[in-house]
């Protein structure tokens, strides 16, 4: 059996690594910092815990498909999964408020039109349907099977009806889908939002991104007891069982090559290691230099995350989900308000996240940002400002430093003229595979765990390997 080197612990590497050594081979993980996880973090002070990464799971079949193929514990017996229901409450920038029930379409389309008027249910269900069109035409390329040599057929948009009126300009991206589709800001905003969350702007997103509120809406949102770090203990202990050796605080400096494939890694301090394959979990093209295509996504935003620490409980209608919309200068929001007691030091205190998707800058001055986040944050948490003892502002610069990339990968997306579409698992140089959120078919904790699987498809099943079933 094979020797494999992975760079980086992340959830998509660790996904590869748990897989390759169930196949029989030796995995080896070199990762540079202390810990596993990658974006998947935690922030712990005075008995207050917080996801400093992703706080949901969307499409948990990834996750429980790696666990069925990796051992006897099936996922729910080593993680605690619950449906998030109501899916969000959001909070319009006129005060409008409507919480939208989780993997219910019919529930979906009955709340709008009580919050915003008969008809707005009905068009946002007409828009779901062609989403669905979408989701069906790039589901297989872009989530289940390795990214084909030619991408060419995924730059065309696959939003179907992108009819321009007369004189007017047609559609090409999903801002512009929401206005003239939806025919209502707040059903415009709703939509926006779904982008933001995903690391996209919606004026710049392609119409293709109708398959975010598609996918989240009709495979529902789930949340890991004691937050998604819990997850990432739970991937990371498979590997162990899996006997997985991983090398932390060891960063990889180079990919060594030999008679024209990988042959390992040097580690920092020079030391070599050989593998017959590497596996790198690292941002693309970072450390690869020359051995990735031209082509990778490039999306151009971070994620600004604020933890705060309260005093007092939640209220009883109070919701886990919450997205406050832009009013004036401020951000549109997400709030996170899990009731979970592994979160807080006791009833007595609430843990809540607060996440903001923005343009990498580093001209940015986080500390006033942080500010008007809050600010929106307290119209979804009543006494917010009062109930104040201490917050945690994690900027881009400190997802960088983490992750090796300020930038946070979008999951891949169709159309655009193939922009959007991140490196393949298959690297240009042989026996050089790509898996994480750089990585086909992107980021997100669906996507990133789908990569593992298609990289170690690739290398167990080799050129016959035609994706996931």
């Amino acid at each position: 059996m094979a020797r494999i080197v992975v760079i980086g612990a992340g959830l998509g590497a660790m996904a590869a690594a748990a897989r390759l050594a169930v196949a029989g081979h030796t995995v080896t993980v070199y990762e540079k910092t202390s810990t596993y996880g990658g974006a998947v973090g935690r922030f712990e002070r005075d008995g207050f815990a917080f996801d400093t990464g992703p706080g949901l799971l969307h499409l948990p079949a990834v996750y429980r498909d790696l666990f069925v193929k990796t051992g006897k514990e099936p996922l729910e017996e080593c993680v605690s999964l619950t449906q998030v229901d109501p899916a969000a409450r959001h909070v319009f920038a006129d005060g409008t408020r409507v919480d939208l029930p989780n993997a219910s379409r019919a529930g979906t389309v009955a709340a709008l039109d009580a919050a915003l008027g008969a008809g707005a249910g009905e068009r946002w269900g007409d828009f779901l349907t062609r989403a669905r069109e979408a989701w069906d035409r790039t589901r297989r390329p872009l989530l289940e099977e390795p990214q084909p040599a030619d991408p060419a057929p995924l730059s065309r948009e696959p939003y179907p009806a992108l009819k321009a009126g007369l004189l007017r300009r047609p559609t090409t991206t999903l801002a512009q889908v929401g206005a003239r589709e939806l025919r209502d800001p707040r059903l415009a905003a709703l939509l926006d939002a779904y982008a933001w969350s995903y690391g996209f702007d919606p004026a710049t997103a392609p119409a293709s991104a109708a398959v975010l509120p598609y996918m989240e809406q009709t495979f529902g949102s789930w949340y890991v007891g004691g937050g998604l770090r819990a997850l990432a203990d739970a991937v990371y202990e498979r590997c162990r069982k899996r006997r997985v050796e991983f090398v932390f605080d060891t960063p990889v400096e180079d990919v060594l090559e030999k008679d024209g494939r990988a042959a390992g890694v040097r580690l920092a301090g020079g030391e070599t290691v050989e593998a017959d394959h590497v596996v790198s979990g690292a941002p693309v093209p970072a450390l690869h230099h020359g051995r990735v295509p031209p082509r990778h996504q490039v999306n151009g935003t971070s994620r600004v995350t604020v933890g705060l620490a309260l005093r007092g409980p939640r209220e009883a209608d109070a919701v886990h989900r919450a997205v406050v919309h832009a009013e004036g200068g401020r951000p549109t929001v997400t709030v996170l308000r899990p009731d979970d007691p592994a979160l807080r030091p006791d009833g007595a205190y609430e843990s809540v996240t607060v996440t903001a998707t923005v343009r990498t800058s580093p001209e940015q001055e986080w500390e006033p940002f942080a500010d008007r986040m809050v600010e929106a944050a307290g119209r979804a948490v009543p006494g917010l400002a009062e109930r104040l003892l201490w917050r945690h502002v994690r900027t881009p610069e400190a997802v960088r430093r983490d992750t090796g990339a300020a930038e946070v990968p979008g999951p891949a997306l169709a159309g655009a003229g193939g922009r959007l579409l991140p490196a393949a698992n298959r690297s240009p140089l042989p026996g050089l595979y790509f898996a994480g959120g750089w990585s086909h078919p992107g980021g997100g904790l669906a996507h990133a765990g789908m990569s593992g699987a298609l990289v170690a498809g690739l290398i167990v099943e080799g050129a016959d390997f035609r994706g996931s079933r």
